[in-house]
Formats: structure tokens, sequence, C-alpha cells
């Protein structure tokens, strides 16, 4: 419980009508939650604006109410905040409303199209291998130290993202390791955070469903770094041709990495297979079970960052030797007559190349390549027919299927994919519908030795179609069929 003056006495601007006295008990954005004494926040969308709801929360008892427009009539007994914008404002009335607790743990956030999931991820595992309690917001699921909170968006909303930061300040955590989606930036759901650093992977074709054009998007992504304060670091993706277009107007303590060119932190991979491969990484050369050039960047990522929170503890090399592959991030699987099948979550053009590309480098030609893939339903359409193109000019045969095709037709997702195929590829290209078919007819095309990615949903247990999400779990799928078989 606050009163409304503690929570707004750090805003820069704002006018109250009514008592700032009031007490306020909980924070909300969502009218529909808003009970007695809660302080609302008329948030505007995308798609619906917040203040047409103003009313039904007051009904519904709230005692405040963050507005950038007043409405025509004001009701005693309510405090009404007014402010220029409500998002930017709840990010300080969050920190206040939790005692600003997040400012005591070191928050560092990762952005870019891939590699968001397994940078911060092995950031939280590098991290607790040393000894701190750590938190994780990720893609995947949110960790406070060994307990896990389900995960249902990339990054929380701004209510529930503070409750949470709070949560692992509470219970002692150190550290906080977060992806930052391009949404969020873009929707102010990271507005009040106070980040100590920030991480740029790179940025390729995605989102442009949300963001209308490339360009928006990197403004998007841009827009983290350029919030960043003074006395934060930004490390960025030299070799990403946007990479250096992120630290542009950045306050932050700026470093470069990069695989192709002289930067801060650089990267060379020795050797590889499917079981990992040597890094070197500045002076120093470890081992990894991680494997493909898309991780020595993201591990070169993980390097320079911890670097700089550690002030170069020269232990760094030996403790990432250490850290194992992220669920659902180029995982593999043995099967049987020696076939080799690999998951990945690859649902973008570029991170599906990256990854034939890693197992094509790795590959003997005598040895086959089977790409299942698909792309979701609802989400950018322009980058269907590349992935088609990929997939179907990358494999020696291809299987065309769904991903999530969530209110879409999937089968016009097929046709999309298939639209991209050159036609010297039709050949290699088979459409299946059904994923788990699909799954199925790949390893039953599999000879002895051959190679089969599943990619597309990674981590996922479940598959949205309609509406409905069924339980689904592409290394169930391909774990149960390696059992039929052998």
């Amino acid at each position: 419980m606050k009163s409304l003056k503690q929570l707004i006495a750090t805003l820069d601007s704002a006018q109250v009508f009514g008592q700032v006295e009031v007490e306020v008990n909980g924070l909300q954005i969502d009218s529909r939650s808003v009970s007695s004494g809660n302080l609302y926040a008329a948030m505007k969308g995308t798609t619906v604006d917040g203040h047409t709801f103003i009313e039904g929360c007051l009904n519904a008892g709230a005692s405040a109410i963050l507005c950038e427009v007043l409405p025509a009539s004001l009701r005693d007994g309510v405090a009404y905040v007014l402010v220029d914008h409500v998002a930017k404002a709840l990010g300080e009335i969050c920190l206040n409303f939790y005692d600003r607790k997040a400012e005591n743990i070191t928050i560092v956030g990762t952005t870019g199209t891939n590699g968001k999931t397994s940078v911060s991820t092995l950031l939280f595992d590098l991290f607790t291998l040393r000894g701190n309690l750590c938190g994780l917001i990720s893609t995947v699921e949110n960790r406070i130290g060994t307990d896990i909170i389900p995960s249902t968006h990339t990054t929380p909303n701004i209510v529930a993202l503070h409750g949470l930061l709070a949560q692992m300040a509470d219970a002692g955590c150190s550290h906080c390791f977060m992806e930052v989606s391009s949404h969020a930036v873009d929707q102010r759901r990271i507005a009040g955070v106070p980040f100590a650093a920030g991480v740029f992977t790179n940025i390729t074709h995605d989102h442009l469903d949300y963001h209308k054009t490339f360009d928006n998007y990197i403004k998007a992504k841009k827009q983290f770094f350029d919030e960043l304060p003074a006395d934060a670091f930004a490390v960025t993706n030299k070799d990403d041709r946007n990479g250096m277009v992120m630290l542009q107007n950045t306050k932050a303590m700026r470093y470069t990495y990069a695989m192709k060119q002289p930067a801060d932190f650089t990267v060379r991979v020795s050797e590889h297979d499917f079981t990992g491969m040597q890094l070197q990484l500045n002076q120093t050369e470890f081992w990894t079970p991680l494997i493909g050039g898309f991780n020595a960047y993201n591990l070169c990522a993980v390097y320079a960052t911890a670097f700089l929170l550690t002030e170069g503890d020269a232990e760094l090399p030996i403790q990432m030797s250490a850290l194992g592959k992220v669920n659902g991030r180029f995982e593999v699987l043995r099967g049987p007559n020696r076939i080799t099948a690999i998951v990945d979550y690859a649902h973008t053009p570029d991170a599906l190349k990256n990854v034939l590309q890693t197992i094509n480098e790795i590959r003997k030609n005598s040895v086959n390549l089977i790409t299942v893939v698909g792309c979701g339903g609802n989400r950018d359409q322009a980058k269907r027919p590349e992935m088609g193109k990929l997939a179907s000019a990358m494999s020696n045969r291809a299987i065309l299927t769904s991903d999530n095709p969530r209110l879409e037709d999937p089968q016009s997702i097929l046709e999309q994919m298939e639209a991209g195929v050159e036609p010297q590829n039709y050949k290699r290209i088979v459409k299946i519908v059904d994923r788990k078919e699909a799954i199925k007819t790949a390893v039953l095309m599999a000879q002895s030795g051959d190679i089969i990615l599943v990619a597309g949903k990674g981590h996922e247990t479940y598959q949205d179609i309609q509406g409905v999400k069924h339980p689904f779990d592409d290394k169930i799928i391909l774990s149960e069929t390696f059992k039929l078989i052998e």
C-alpha cells in the first residue's frame, strides 16, 4: 500500500486532480482486473485506447487514474494524474510502488532478432555457476534461481515486469538477465527498468506485421540503447550491418564484438562437429558443446558482457566451457541407424540460414539433410517465400509443414512458402500440413547417417491451431518415432 503522493514523487511532470494522499493498493493496465483501491493506467494500445475504460474502472472501485486526457467529468474521492505519456510515467510509478527494489539488481537486457534467448540464458547459467543468485526473463521461461515461473511473452507487461523484478530482489538476486523484444520497447513495457547493460545480437527480417517497415523495426531496437543511462554499458555486434547504428545516440559506454573484423572482443571457430566447437576468444581458447557460427557470436556476446561485469575475471573461459545448451536451440537427438536429428527454434530466414549453413559445413557429402519447416500464422507473411527458398536450396529434401497456424489456413501458408522455391528445387520439396506426420515422414525418409532438421518451434510444447493450444513437442515426436523404427 502506497499513497499516490509517494508513487508520483519522482515524476518529472504531472498534474494531480483530487487528493494526492489517496491510498493505492495495486497497479493495473487491464481494466478487467481493476478492483477497489487500484490505480488504473489508461494506456493507448495498438488497437484500443485505455481511456475508453476509465468509467468502468471507477465503477470497479479504482482510487486513482493515470491518464493523458482527463475524463469529461471527475468523480469525488478519486485522484486523476495527468501526464504526457502514461507508459513512461507508469515505469516510475512501478519502481516507487515496489520501493525501487529493482535498483538493487544488475539488470542486463539483450535485444535482436535472433540470439536473445541464448545470450540471456547463457549469462544466467554462467553467473549462476559463478555462485550468484540470478533472475532470468526469457521467451522460454522466467526464473528466480531454481524456481521456474511460466513465460507468456518474451518481455512481460510493465506492471508484471516490475513485480517480477521486485520478487527477484526480495529473493536476493544479484543479477537479472532478460530478453528485450522490439514490441516491449515500442510499447514502453520496459519503462522504469534500471538497466546496467544492453546487448545487441543482430537484426534481420521479422515482425513486420507489427512494425510495418524494417526501418521502424530498427528504430525500436535502437530506442532501447538510446535510453540506456550513462553509467551503463552497451555491447553490439559489429559484424551486423546495423550493429553500430544501435550505438549512435546512446549515453552508455560502448563496446563491440565481431568474428570478421577487429573489435573489442573477437571470436574465431578453430574446429567444430556435432559434439561442439573449439573457440578462440580474444587471447583465450576453450571447447564448448554449443555448435555453429551463430552460437560463436552468442558466446562472444556472453563473454564480452561477463568480462565487463566482472572486470575481466581470468576464470571466465573455464567457466564458459562448462555451459550447456539452451532448450530448443540446436538440440541434437541421436536416432537409430546413426540418424542425427536437430531441433531448433529458427523461425526467421536468417536464423534458418545460419542453422542450415552450420549443418552443411559439418556434414559429409554422402550424408543427406532433410529439413522440416513451417511458418507461423497471423505473423509476418513476407518471410514465408524466403523460408521455403532457403529450406529447399540448402537441403536434400525439404518438408514444408505447419508451425503455429493460429487463425490462418495452414494450407495457404504452405503455398506461400512454396512460392519462394526456385524451379530447380521443386523436386526436393514435399508439403504435409500435419506437423506430426511431417516429422514422421522425415524420419522414414532418412537413411543410415542422415541428418534431420526440425525448425521453427524449438522449445515450444504446444501448437496453436484456431486459437487453441494443443500439446505438441518436436523432440517428443522425434523420440517416439525413433522408437517405432528401432
